[in-house]
């Protein structure tokens, strides 16, 4: 298994090492490291399943690094569940992205560079996801971080796409305090960063850290509040949405709460805080993918959306099966952003659903797709999506916690189901809506094969996850059929209502849109909030203190005039002088007053 994961590790870091020594960079390159990670997905599954059959809880490797004072850090590896199975799965759909990405930058004077980003955003993501201690962690954390900011301003003439860039950076900066300030009370407190000894060592109050975790995780997995930058993130070229924003970098908030369950299930305040956040954000994303017209947004906000029911997952104490839809989740996501790419491709980089239509019969490979991805992501029986989210759904149904958070998860799935008909009707049926000259052509291996594979994933791959986890905490399974049907139930009614209402809408006339619309087409108005209202008021106030407070009172008041102002009441204190023509005639009459007295006198 060593061996196999070694070898792994160095197939991934071939294509890196060959552009360091500057090797001279041809065109067959991106080639290259399609083949490396395809040839490390193979590698990385016979590990996998010797682990799974060997019934083994976890391996750790550990190697010394540096001792400072009482602290040691160690170079260490977790190879548990989570990163076993996370490790083929984040491959699998890397492969399938780097494939597509052949035909969609093909025309990209630095496709070389690109495919470097993403082969070293995926050792970064290998890094997170095996890390045994914190510190490792934030090596592989901070690098998904970084590498997200290159890739989304990778077409960085356009100016949304450096301010979606910035946008990224600042939001998981706003995270990584929490990570930072976990990572210092268990310094101070435990005096180690390993995992397990954290653990064994059972730390009591856990309020600080765990909050801090929480943080960490809604700004990179973006929960409601740090939520703005996902959808903004579209701007980067769709391989890079397809890989970071839906499958793997996303999900590494939801993987840290996860790699920290043993402490969050004894803090119920946490875990109730989590389930809130999830369910908030679940709600609220799917609301905002209701209107939009963007395909990309839609499919990001979705991701958002699917991100919070795992947050929700957590926050019932069900980490298997949060970690088990990241899975399921990686698949079709990557199929329908790879789809959308496609379209977008075709369509001459229209992204507006609005001007599509008709794709059904010129795109019929993409359409297969798109319809396999949408029908999973809503939860379609004995695809991909339902063997997770319908058991998310019924954990939910049958745990004792609040029914607020309950209510609002479900009312978001059927929101899934109407927001992912809405685009299926708008792109795929009905006439054509786009300029007639585009040149339509899906002929295309790399788009083909990669479109199939992720298709394969989305069909099968829930069924062989589901049938060889092995049961770490046992799942309450008693339910009356009502509860057990309540998922489909309210999935196939949200299919219906959007298909009604969309065929019903088709041929209305415009009216004023209502105030339901602009807030959700709006996006609940948060950006306009956060990033106008603050940002002005900000600069209103500074502008107000430097140029009332600082020029006015302190620069005049307080030195010239204060100065000018002491001199003139001092001089009229102390002169005699005051410049009146009264008061000098009356000098002159007592002067002549008195002298006439004293000649008076002296006669």
């Amino acid at each position: 298994m060593t061996c196999f994961l070694f070898m792994m590790l160095t197939t991934l870091l071939m294509p890196v090492l060959t552009d360091i020594m500057k090797l001279p960079m041809n065109k067959n390159y991106p080639m290259y490291v399609k083949n490396m990670v395809a040839i490390s997905f193979i590698m990385s599954t016979v590990p996998m399943l010797m682990f799974i059959y060997s019934n083994k809880e976890v391996i750790i490797y550990n190697w010394h690094w540096v001792t400072i004072q009482t602290m040691k850090l160690s170079m260490s590896f977790k190879l548990d569940y989570f990163s076993m199975t996370f490790m083929p799965v984040a491959l699998l759909v890397t492969w399938s992205i780097m494939e597509f990405s052949l035909w969609y930058m093909q025309s990209d004077p630095y496709i070389n560079k690109f495919f470097k980003y993403l082969l070293i955003f995926l050792i970064t993501m290998m890094i997170l996801v095996s890390a045994n201690n914190l510190f490792q962690l934030f090596i592989g954390w901070e690098g998904v971080g970084i590498m997200s900011f290159l890739l989304i301003g990778w077409w960085y003439g356009r100016t949304d796409a450096n301010t979606a860039a910035m946008q990224a950076i600042l939001y998981n900066r706003i995270g990584d305090i929490g990570l930072l300030a976990a990572m210092a009370w268990f310094l101070m407190k435990l005096n180690t960063w390993d995992i397990q000894q954290i653990f064994i060592l059972d730390p009591k109050d856990t309020n600080i850290p765990l909050t801090g975790l929480l943080l960490a995780a809604t700004g990179k997995s973006a929960q409601f509040g740090l939520h703005p930058w996902l959808p903004s993130a579209m701007e980067g070229p769709t391989p890079v949405s397809a890989l970071l924003h839906s499958s793997t970098m996303v999900v590494a908030g939801v993987f840290l709460l996860i790699r920290f369950y043993p402490l969050m299930e004894n803090n119920k305040a946490i875990q109730s805080a989590t389930l809130c956040l999830g369910a908030m954000t679940t709600l609220f994303a799917a609301i905002c993918a209701l209107t939009q017209n963007d395909i990309k947004k839609i499919v990001a906000f979705s991701t958002s959306s699917q991100l919070g029911l795992m947050m929700a997952t957590i926050g019932i104490n069900q980490p298997h099966l949060a970690f088990m839809h990241i899975c399921t989740h990686a698949f079709f996501k990557a199929m329908l952003f790879m789809c959308s790419g496609s379209i977008i491709h075709n369509l001459g980089d229209e992204q507006d659903i609005r001007k599509m239509g008709g794709l059904f019969h010129a795109l019929p490979n993409t359409t297969s797709a798109l319809i396999t991805g949408n029908l999973a992501l809503a939860g379609m029986p004995f695809l991909t999506g339902f063997y997770s989210k319908d058991l998310i759904i019924e954990t939910i149904n049958t745990s004792y916690t609040n029914a607020w958070a309950l209510s609002i998860t479900l009312l978001a799935t059927s929101m899934t189901a109407a927001y992912s008909t809405r685009m299926m009707f708008l792109v795929l049926l009905n006439q054509p809506r786009f300029a007639a000259p585009s040149v339509i052509n899906e002929n295309n291996p790399a788009l083909i094969n990669s479109l199939k594979r992720l298709m394969l994933g989305s069909i099968f791959a829930g069924f062989l996850l589901f049938n060889t986890i092995p049961p770490m905490n046992v799942l309450q399974m008693t339910m009356p059929h009502y509860l057990k049907l309540t998922a489909l139930a309210i999935t196939i009614m949200g299919l219906m209502m959007a298909l009604e209402l969309c065929k019903l809408s088709m041929n209305l006339q415009y009216t004023n849109p209502s105030n339901m619309f602009k807030f959700s087409n709006s996006l609940g108005y948060f950006p306009m909030v956060i990033h106008r209202f603050v940002p002005s008021s900000t600069l209103m106030t500074s502008q107000k203190l430097a140029s009332l407070l600082l020029d006015l009172i302190w620069l005049e008041k307080i030195l010239p005039k204060s100065t000018s102002q002491f001199h003139m009441q001092t001089s009229s204190l102390v002169s005699n002088q005051k410049g009146l023509i009264k008061l000098y005639f009356l000098s002159f009459m007592v002067t002549t007053v008195l002298a006439l007295m004293m000649f008076n006198y002296l006669e």
